[in-house]
C-alpha cells in the first residue's frame, strides 16, 4: 500500500475548489474506493509505534521497576507549579498511583484515565494507552499507565516543574534565583559590571546597530570576492575553510633550539621544584583541621598526587616509590579532596599567569573549554555507553584553558551530556587572576541559552560550530527592510525576533543571569533545567529568542573576520595540545579510569590537571631560561617567533620508572638546573 500516493490523490480532491465542500466525502470514496481506504487504515494499524517500541522494554522491566518505584514515591514529597494543566495532572496521577500502591489494588480509576488526566503522557506513548484502555484498567493498560507517571515524574523534576522541597537539585526553581528584594539592591550593580542595560528597549537597540554593522560587513563579504564566504546558486550560504595558518620562517628552528635546551627531569622533581616557587602544598590541608605536619607529609603529598594523576594506584606507586599503600591511602583521604585541590591548583595557575613568558601566548581574557574522554573500567554511575569513544564506557573530563596554556576549570561530567550545561560553571567560578573575557568552544559547547547567558553577562562567546552556514539567521523588523538595504546578506535573515517575548521577560533574564555570576547557584543547574524545560516555560524561550539575536550577529562576524576564525582556532588548537599532555601521564592501566564515586573521580581529574598545570609552569620557566641563554649567544629570538612556542611540550620530562621523592637533595640545589648544552 502506497500511502503516499494515496494522499496525493486525496489531496487533489479536497484542493479542487470546484468541489463543493458537502460533495468532498462522497468524491473521495467513489474516486479512491472504500477497499484501498479501509486497507490503508490496516496497514496504519501495524506500523511499528511512534516510540519505535521503547515503551515496551521499559513494560519487559516493570517487575524490577517495581520493587522501588512505590517507596521512591512514597518517600518524596512531591509538589509543582499546579497553574500548568500538565503538571496538576501528573501530580494528581501520583496521588492515584500512591493510592493503588498502598491498598494493593491493580485497576486504575475511570477518571484517572481520561484525555485531560493523562495529558501528561508523552505523544509517542499514547498509543499504548488507547490500545489497551478498557482492558478492566489493570494488566497492560497499569503498566503503560504508571510508567508514563514515573516518566512524567523524572521529566518534570528535570525541568523545574515538580519539585522536592528540601532538596537542592531537585528544589523549587524559584529558591535557585537571588531573592526578589536583595535582588532589587543587586541589579544596578549587574547591569554596570556587565554593561547590559536595564531597559530591554535600550539593549535591544544596542543589538540592532551590532547587527547592522555585521550584516554590512557580511554583505561587502558577499558581494566581492574575498573567498572568505560565498552564496551558491540556490541563495545558501557557503563558508569557505580557511587555509593552514604559515607559521614564521624562524618559528620551527627556535622551537627545535629551545626543546633541545630544556633540561631531562623527573617528575617527582619537577612538582618538589615547582612547590618550591608556589608552596603548593600549603593549600592541602588535613580534612579534620589538624595543623602539625609529620616530616614525610610533604614527600607522602606528592607521592599521593601522582598515585591518582599517572593512575598508578596505591600498590603500583608502592612499587615505584617504596611509599606504603597505606600511608599513600591515607594521606588521599585525609589531604586531597577538592576544597584543598582548587586552591593548589590556582597558586600554580596565578603564577604561571605571572611568568612574563606567559603574556607572550595570551593576556589571559582568552579561554576556551573541550571534553576529553577517559574510558571506565568497572560500573560507575557517572560513567556511559558511547561507542564513537569507548569499546564499553567511559566518563567525560571538561577542562578550561586560557590562552596562557594554563588549566583553571576542570569537571567531570558523564559523557552523554552537552558540554554546553558545564560550560559556564568554571567561568563564573573562576578563583584565579585570570581575567576571562572571551571563550570558545567546539560544537558540543555552545546552544542558544549559552549565547544569551553570555551576552547578558557581559562575556564575549566565541565558539566554532560546524556548518555554521546552515544555521538559521534572524532579523529585528521587517524583512523589507533588511534585504532592501542589504540585497547578498539580506534574504539570509529569513526569521523575525519575537522581541515582545524578551521585553516581557527581561527582568526575570536579568535575575537568572545574575543568579549565575553572582555565585547564588551554580549556573550547569539552572541550564540543565532550562534545556530540560517544558514547553509552558517561557523564560527559557525568552533566552532562547534572545540567544538567537546573539548567535546571528557572531555568524556574521565570524564569516567575515579571518582574525576572529583564527584566534578561535588557536585558543582550541592550545586545548588540544594539553590534552595530549594529559593522556601522556594519564599512562597507567591503558588510561583506564577505575574509580567509580563522582566525588572520587572529581578528585583524580584534579590531580591530574594540578601535575598538568605544574608540568605547563615548569616549561615556561626553563623556555624562559632556553631564551636567555639563546640571545645570550648572539642567536636572533623574534617575538613572533616566541609566540609559536608551547609549554605543552613534555619530551624532556620522564614520566617511567621509578619515583624518588628526595626532598633535601632538591632543597640544596641552589637556584635552577642547568640548560643542556647546545647539540654537535
Amino acid at each position: 500500500m502506497n500511502r503516499g500516493r494515496l494522499l496525493d490523490e486525496v489531496l487533489e480532491v479536497l484542493a479542487d475548489p470546484a468541489v463543493p465542500d458537502e460533495q468532498v466525502g462522497r468524491l473521495v470514496r467513489a474516486r479512491i474506493g472504500m477497499d484501498r481506504l479501509q486497507a490503508a487504515v490496516r496497514a496504519d494499524a501495524d506500523r511499528p509505534r511512534r516510540d519505535h517500541g521503547h515503551l515496551e522494554l521499559l513494560a519487559a522491566r516493570y517487575r524490577y521497576l517495581r520493587t522501588f518505584t512505590p517507596a521512591v514515591l512514597a518517600a518524596l514529597p512531591l509538589t509543582g507549579n499546579t497553574a500548568s494543566a500538565d503538571v496538576a495532572a501528573l501530580l494528581a496521577a501520583v496521588d492515584v498511583l500512591r493510592e493503588l500502591n498502598r491498598t494493593g489494588r491493580a485497576a486504575v480509576p475511570d477518571p484517572a484515565t481520561t484525555a485531560s488526566a493523562t495529558s501528561f503522557v508523552p505523544a509517542r506513548w499514547r498509543g499504548y494507552l488507547d490500545a489497551t484502555r478498557g482492558q478492566a484498567h489493570g494488566g497492560a493498560y497499569r503498566h503503560y499507565w504508571e510508567l508514563g507517571v514515573l516518566y512524567g515524574v523524572q521529566t518534570a523534576l528535570r525541568a523545574g516543574d515538580v519539585w522536592v522541597p528540601g532538596s537542592r537539585r531537585y528544589t523549587d526553581p524559584a529558591t535557585l534565583l537571588i531573592g526578589a528584594e536583595q535582588w532589587a539592591t543587586q541589579r544596578d550593580d549587574f547591569c554596570s559590571v556587565t554593561g547590559t542595560s536595564p531597559d530591554p528597549h535600550e539593549q535591544l537597540r544596542r543589538l540592532e546597530t551590532d547587527l547592522h554593522s555585521a550584516v554590512a560587513d557580511m554583505e561587502q563579504v558577499l558581494a566581492g570576492a574575498q573567498g572568505l564566504a560565498r552564496l551558491d546558486d540556490s541563495g545558501d550560504l557557503i563558508v569557505s575553510p580557511l587555509p593552514a595558518e604559515q607559521l614564521p620562517a624562524d618559528a620551527d628552528a627556535l622551537q627545535q633550539a629551545t626543546a633541545a635546551r630544556l633540561p631531562h627531569v623527573q617528575l617527582p622533581a619537577l612538582l618538589i621544584e615547582v612547590d618550591a616557587w608556589t608552596r603548593f602544598t600549603e593549600e592541602l590541608t588535613h580534612a579534620g583541621g589538624a595543623r602539625r605536619r609529620h616530616p614525610d607529609l610533604t614527600r607522602n603529598l606528592f607521592a599521593a598526587l601522582l598515585t591518582h594523576a599517572c593512575n598508578l594506584g596505591y600498590a603500583g606507586m608502592a612499587d615505584a616509590s617504596g611509599i606504603s599503600e597505606d600511608t599513600l591511602a591515607w594521606t588521599s583521604q585525609w589531604y586531597l579532596r577538592e576544597d584543598t585541590l582548587r586552591p593548589a591548583n590556582t597558586r600554580i595557575v596565578n603564577a604561571h599567569h605571572r611568568h612574563p613568558l606567559a603574556a607572550a601566548w595570551g593576556g589571559g581574557a582568552l579561554s576556551s573549554s573541550d571534553g576529553q574522554r577517559f574510558p571506565q573500567r568497572g560500573r560507575s554511575l557517572t560513567a556511559r555507553a558511547l561507542s564513537r569513544y569507548f569499546l564499553d564506557e567511559g566518563t567525560t573530563v571538561l577542562t578550561h584553558v586560557a590562552d596562557q596554556h594554563s588549566t583553571y576549570g576542570t569537571t567531570v561530567i558523564p559523557t552523554t551530556w552537552r558540554e554546553a550545561v558545564a560550560t559556564l560553571d568554571a567561568i563564573f567560578g573562576n578563583p584565579t587572576d585570570l581575567p576571562i573575557a572571551e571563550h570558545t568552544v567546539d560544537t558540543a559547547g555552545q546552544t542558544l541559552a549559552t549565547f544569551g547567558i553570555f551576552s547578558l553577562a557581559g562575556l564575549q562567546f566565541s565558539p566554532r560550530i560546524r556548518d555554521i552556514g546552515r544555521l538559521q539567521l534572524y532579523r529585528l523588523g521587517p524583512a523589507r527592510r533588511w534585504t532592501s538595504r542589504y540585497p547578498h546578506a539580506g534574504p539570509l535573515l529569513s526569521q523575525p525576533i519575537q522581541t515582545q517575548l524578551i521585553s516581557d521577560h527581561w527582568p526575570d533574564l536579568l535575575r537568572l543571569v545574575g543568579s549565575m555570576k553572582f555565585g547564588h547557584t551554580t549556573a550547569s543547574l539552572l541550564i540543565a533545567k532550562l534545556h530540560a524545560s517544558s514547553r509552558q516555560n517561557t523564560l527559557a524561550r525568552a533566552l532562547h529568542e534572545y540567544g538567537r539575536l546573539v548567535r546571528t550577529i557572531y555568524v556574521c562576524r565570524y564569516v567575515t573576520n579571518e582574525e576572529l576564525r583564527r584566534r578561535v582556532r588557536r585558543a582550541l588548537n592550545k586545548g588540544e595540545s594539553l590534552h595530549a599532555l594529559r593522556r601522556d601521564l594519564l599512562f597507567a592501566h591503558q588510561g583506564h579510569l577505575r574509580r567509580r564515586h563522582l566525588a572520587d573521580q572529581v578528585d583524580q581529574a584534579l590531580c591530574l590537571t594540578l601535575v598538568t598545570n605544574a608540568a605547563v609552569l615548569w616549561t615556561t620557566a626553563y623556555l624562559a631560561d632556553a631564551l636567555d641563554a639563546l640571545r645570550a649567544e648572539g642567536q636572533p629570538v623574534s617575538e613572533e617567533a616566541i609566540t609559536h612556542l608551547t609549554p605543552a611540550q613534555h619530551d624532556h620530562i620522564a614520566f617511567y620508572g621509578e619515583y624518588s621523592f628526595d626532598l633535601e637533595a632538591e632543597h640544596r640545589r641552589n637556584g635552577r638546573r642547568p640548560l643542556r648544552p647546545p647539540s654537535s
